[in-house]
């Protein structure tokens, strides 16, 4: 699998309400709620530390499942990185986007790309491709980390 590329190539998730209605429970808003608060992608298994840290009782599998569920209801992005673990986050933005991502220390921004979505599209419509959907991260160093690397604190 190619670098950044996402370990299923599932079409986006259905709009709200379509298929299965998830019960709101305290724990979901206590997992949307830290989900806010996050500026970066993070695993299940950060964003449970974090919950136990606030006291919030949840258990590592619950986390999991709802982890899952609001990436299915496409309410948080869901990725890989580069150690092929699933991260997710809360994106700003709603539509189509991709990210830079840093390597060590986990920042990502979003970005539009469509130079990326014009190639895309016109590969899939060289190779007769209907129905197509592409993922595209880009990992890296942010500034701040290449910065730590040339003073030789990373």
């Amino acid at each position: 699998m190619p670098l950044g590329a996402k370990a299923d190539s599932t079409p986006p998730a259905p709009p709200a309400g379509a298929g299965k209605e998830q019960r709101v429970t305290k724990q979901r808003r206590a997992v949307s709620a830290a989900l806010d608060e996050l500026d970066d992608f993070v695993s299940t298994q950060e964003l449970y530390r974090i919950l136990q840290n606030q006291g919030v009782s949840v258990s590592l599998a619950t986390a999991y499942r709802i982890l899952q569920s609001l990436a299915d209801e496409g309410l948080v992005d869901v990725l890989r990185n580069g150690e092929g673990e699933a991260v997710y986050r809360r994106c700003a933005v709603t539509g189509h986007h991709h990210h830079l991502l840093c390597r060590n220390c986990g920042k990502a921004v979003e970005v539009e790309a469509p130079a990326v979505e014009t190639w895309a599209a016109r590969t899939a419509a060289e190779h007769g491709f209907t129905e197509v959907a592409h993922t595209v991260e880009i990992f890296g160093l942010c500034p701040d980390c290449t910065a730590l690397k040339a003073a030789g604190r990373l």
